[in-house]
């Protein structure tokens, strides 16, 4: 008896970095998510899983999906990233984990939450009054810029560098293309920076910089981990918050049935930032190595295999969301994929809703429309978002 062949792996040829994908990755997903559940990606030289199940599964599953190898796409970026707490498996994971998420607990969170909201209530009132404004800078990394970067307690000069770092380090998680390449001197300068400036003595006691090391002192990590895991402090607290908030004023001025739905009851908040999150997720993929040899949709992968988590293709699978193009703030999609799942869900999670929150409540008090007059995507290989988003309020 002759047994079935395996079925084949399918193959595209499309480029998940080029520009254009950068800007609008949604026809490129649509296609692999038809194509099944693991597709390889030629060029990049790694599988791919577009589908909600499987990205979940994968998620869930660390012991499989490994972080440890790295998570980005690049393999000496990779190798260079091994052990930080993104890359890295329990327990090593577990043990950095626990240290960097203390102060970004959400019992933590209450503490800050008025001084965020007060933050909030200033720079909306601020820009309202204009009556235009930039959402994308003005807005959206106001709260990041004023109040988070001071939180984390990093020296002046790393403060009025965090975003052009923090943009820098998502780029190298692509592959050695252009924006790839100009993006490592700003790597390099905020590797140095954090070995050799941000240290005890230059950082601002109580901050979350200055706690790492404290947690070293008191031998709970390694002290040499101090440098690498504030990294986990910069770019989860800026970029991934402000594009979120910037895609969120885009999607409520181009439905405005929406934001009238919110105003009118603000127990909608947490599912507009949710509904958000899903159908424009800030971080559109992340990758794993697998550990061993595993089935997934039928087809068997070798261990050592490199395979991208699309979190952007799978928060549309329409399998997961009826009608998954539409923005509606009464899906409640709470399971969506936007933060992960599981060992490494976002740390910073509800420091994001909470800065999300907050805008929203102060806009839905003061703003009846919002109207685009000018946007500008963001073309990076690690974010998806907006650059710059011109709005008129009334």
């Amino acid at each position: 008896m002759t047994l079935p062949a395996a079925p084949a792996v399918p193959v595209s040829d499309a480029d998940l970095f080029s520009e254009q994908a950068r800007i609008d990755p949604y026809p490129i997903y649509d296609e692999l998510r038809e194509l099944g559940p693991v597709v390889r990606l030629a060029r990049q030289d790694l599988y791919a899983l577009p589908r909600y199940d499987e990205v979940r599964t994968a998620l869930m599953n660390w012991r499989v999906f490994s972080s440890a190898r790295g998570v980005f796409v690049d393999p000496e970026v990779n190798a260079q990233l091994e052990g930080i707490t993104l890359c890295s498996d329990p327990p090593d994971h577990t043990m950095m984990r626990s240290v960097l998420a203390r102060p970004l607990r959400q019992d933590r969170m209450r503490e800050i939450a008025p001084r965020i909201e007060a933050e909030a209530d200033r720079i909306v009132t601020e820009l309202v009054g204009r009556g235009r404004f930039d959402a994308a800078t003005e807005l959206a990394e106001h709260l990041p810029m004023a109040v988070v970067s001071e939180l984390v307690g990093l020296p002046d000069r790393g403060r009025d560098k965090m975003l052009e770092w923090a943009a820098a380090i998502w780029n190298v998680q692509g592959p050695a293309n252009e924006r790839f390449t100009a993006a490592m001197p700003a790597v390099q300068e905020f590797t140095a920076f954090a070995t050799d400036e941000a240290v005890p003595g230059n950082l601002r006691p109580q901050g979350w910089a200055a706690h790492l090391y404290e947690a070293a002192e008191r031998g709970e990590i390694p002290p040499e981990k101090c440098p690498v895991m504030m990294l986990d402090y910069v770019t989860p607290s800026l970029d991934t918050t402000i594009l979120a908030i910037s895609n969120t004023i885009r999607l409520f001025a181009e439905h405005p049935d929406q934001w009238d739905l919110l105003r009118a009851d603000r127990s909608w908040i947490p599912h507009a930032i949710n509904e958000s999150l899903r159908i424009e997720s800030p971080v559109p993929q992340f990758s794993r190595v697998l550990t061993e040899e595993h089935e997934i949709g039928g087809v068997v992968l070798p261990a050592g295999s490199r395979v991208a988590l699309l979190y952007g293709s799978a928060n549309r699978d329409h399998r997961q969301y009826p009608d998954p193009t539409r923005f509606d703030i009464t899906r409640r999609p709470s399971d969506h994929l936007a933060f992960g799942r599981g060992e490494h869900v976002c740390v910073g999670m509800h420091l994001a809703r909470l800065e999300m929150t907050a805008l929203l409540e102060r806009l839905a008090d003061r703003v009846a429309r919002f109207e685009v007059v000018e946007s500008r995507p963001m073309v990076n290989n690690g974010l998806r978002g907006l650059e710059r988003l011109d709005v008129v309020v009334s």
